[in-house]
């Protein structure tokens, strides 16, 4: 039986099949290894630089280095617009196992608000890979304790020290400096993306939004080493950031805090130019904020109460506002009279206290009616019509020349359009004209408006920066400078720019101005009260334009008027007369009339004309 078996085993055929097999698996074990040499040569020789490079992004990274902003300062160097240490806490999603939780245990620690996780996640919606993105501005110690007492169990979470905006002069520069406020998506969509990485605030308005570009400075890069928790080990490379330009004004700090004194606590505006260069002296608009609040993100409430005030302290009356110039125009329509030979500086017309167009039984009063019940004079010429603001003198006029020549000579002293002012948001005004009605209303003009236009009412809007600016070219004697806040940028001068001069007969100059030296100097000028004690000579000229319009017969009667209809008082000035150094214009909102404008004006260029005396 066993040979049996025997006989049947092929053992050969049994060798055969397990060389076969043999062979298969080495030949397979051959092929694992060739996959893995090739692999191996792959990683260390082939793609060696590719996975080195992927290797340091694991260890470095790049940092924005934020510019410093430029500093704002007066004319002799005083700070107005600083950069004070603050800390900011950030958040590196990459570091954290559970970023959500980590704002949430912030949101809980430092009592973040609706407004600013909203900007975070804004932040982090465009932020890089580690970047650290911003979640608090501003800490102070206390609230800096709170989080870093536990830094080290909470991955992620990184504090940094910056610089940020400070006023310390608070509302009496608001107006004029701006502020600046955190940088939003709207304003990502105007500015260069990679010139603001890592830049936390910008420019919102006034000087601060004007010179945005230039107060930034541009950023710098560092190359740092970090372990495999995030920490830095050293720094590899850096490029510094450049700082921004600074701004040296040709604002006067005392003079500015002087005409916030003088204004006090009534709504208005004040501006003073230096006639020799269009510079601002003195911008005041008040009621004023504080622009601190606005740096790193007013409150709601705030914000409404600001926005909801009847006093609206955000507008920048200097330069936003808009009210009828009243009697401060008489001059420069006297000026345009006599170049085209409407009047000389002889001309009388009689006054008896009114006027009446051809035809018309209207009358059209003087305002003397209402104190003397009768005229200033039984005729007055352009010297008194001046001193003393005579209505019926420039009723007449405006009848003789039209509301088109009146346009035509009020242009070129720069009514009806902006100045060219570097802040922001400067208003028009309004120069009338019968295309301007047509257009503007889709009406004609009626020969009543031309007689209202004549003395500054009507439809006749300007601000008190234009005010200023004409007043600079009556003391100029034609000439003129485009206003400017900012003197020099770094050692660079940009203000003093030139207008176009408005040519005119020396002759026609003289009989202006002494008529506006006759409103202060003269016992029976509209402003002789502020002439007492004086020891210098001012030229003048007094306004009143109405809030609310007075029926023919009825009588303007302050005290039964509600506060914020009353009068609005003007005045406009310059001085020393024969070497002007200062120009003045004062609004006195709702102040019943120029007696609530004048005082001011005095007081601002008192102290600026004694103490150029004492230097």
């Amino acid at each position: 039986m066993a040979g049996t078996l025997g006989a049947l085993r092929d053992t050969r055929r049994e060798w055969m099949i397990n060389r076969s097999r043999l062979i298969a698996a080495v030949l397979a074990l051959i092929a694992v290894l060739g996959v893995l040499v090739y692999r191996y040569y792959s990683l260390q020789i082939t793609q060696h630089d590719d996975f080195m490079t992927q290797s340091d992004r694991n260890r470095i990274r790049v940092e924005v280095i934020p510019p410093t902003r430029g500093q704002i300062v007066d004319r002799k160097g005083r700070l107005l617009a600083a950069n004070k240490p603050t800390f900011v806490i950030g958040v590196v999603r990459e570091r954290s196992e559970d970023p959500a939780a980590l704002v949430g245990i912030l949101t809980e620690r430092l009592s973040l608000t609706d407004r600013e996780l909203k900007a975070f996640q804004e932040r982090s919606d465009r932020r890089r890979p580690f970047e650290a993105v911003p979640i608090k501005l501003g800490l102070d110690d206390a609230a800096l304790a709170t989080v870093a007492v536990d830094l080290h169990q909470l991955p992620g979470v990184v504090v940094d020290a910056q610089l940020t905006r400070d006023y310390p002069y608070g509302e009496a520069l608001s107006h004029v400096l701006g502020y600046v406020g955190r940088v939003s998506a709207e304003d990502l969509a105007e500015l260069d993306t990679e010139r603001y990485r890592g830049t936390l605030h910008t420019g919102k308005v006034g000087l601060e939004k004007r010179y945005e570009p230039l107060l930034h400075g541009k950023p710098g890069y560092q190359h740092i080493e970090t372990n495999a928790h995030g920490r830095v080990l050293r720094v590899l490379e850096k490029q510094a950031p450049v700082p921004g330009k600074n701004l040296r004004l040709y604002l006067d700090l005392d003079l500015q805090r002087e005409a916030v004194a003088a204004l006090g606590d009534q709504r208005g505006a004040v501006v003073a130019l230096d006639p020799l260069t269009g510079g601002v002296l003195a911008m005041v608009s008040n009621p004023s904020y504080d622009a601190n609040l606005f740096v790193e993100g007013i409150s709601y409430s705030d914000y409404a109460e600001l926005r909801g005030s009847l006093d609206t302290p955000l507008l920048n009356r200097a330069v936003q506002g808009q009210y009828p110039p009243g009697s401060t125009v008489k001059p420069l329509i006297s000026l345009g009279a006599l170049a085209r030979d409407f009047i000389t500086p002889d001309t009388e017309i009689p006054d008896p206290g009114w006027y009446r167009l051809p035809g018309d039984d209207r009358r059209y009063r003087d305002w003397t009616l209402r104190v003397r019940g009768t005229g200033h004079a039984e005729t007055v010429d352009l010297r008194m019509a001046i001193a003393e603001s005579c209505d019926t003198y420039y009723y007449d006029l405006a009848h003789r020349m039209g509301i088109d020549a009146m346009a035509e000579v009020l242009q070129p002293f720069g009514l009806g359009q902006r100045t060219g002012i570097d802040t922001t948001g400067e208003q028009d005004g309004i120069l009338p004209s019968t295309a301007w009605k047509r257009a503007a209303l889709g009406e004609p003009w009626y020969p009543g408006e031309t007689i209202s236009a004549g003395i500054g009412q009507g439809y006749m809007l300007t601000t008190p920066l234009q005010l200023a600016q004409a007043a600079m070219v009556l003391a100029n004697r034609g000439e003129s400078f485009v206003p400017s806040v900012v003197h020099r940028v770094d050692d660079l001068t940009v203000g003093g720019v030139q207008r176009p001069p408005i040519p005119m007969d020396d002759a026609d100059w003289q009989a202006v101005v002494a008529g506006m030296v006759d409103v202060v100097h003269s016992p029976r000028g509209t402003a002789a009260v502020i002439a007492k004690g004086v020891g210098y000579q001012i030229a003048g000229k007094t306004g009143t334009s109405q809030v609310v319009s007075i029926a023919q017969d009825a009588i303007y009667d302050e005290d039964a008027i509600s506060e914020r209809n009353r009068n609005h008082g003007l005045f406009v000035a310059f001085a020393p007369v024969e070497n002007p150094r200062i120009v003045v214009a004062v609004i006195a909102e709702n102040g019943g009339g120029s007696g609530a404008a004048s005082p001011v004006a005095r007081q601002i260029m008192d102290a600026w004309l004694n103490e150029a005396s004492d230097a």
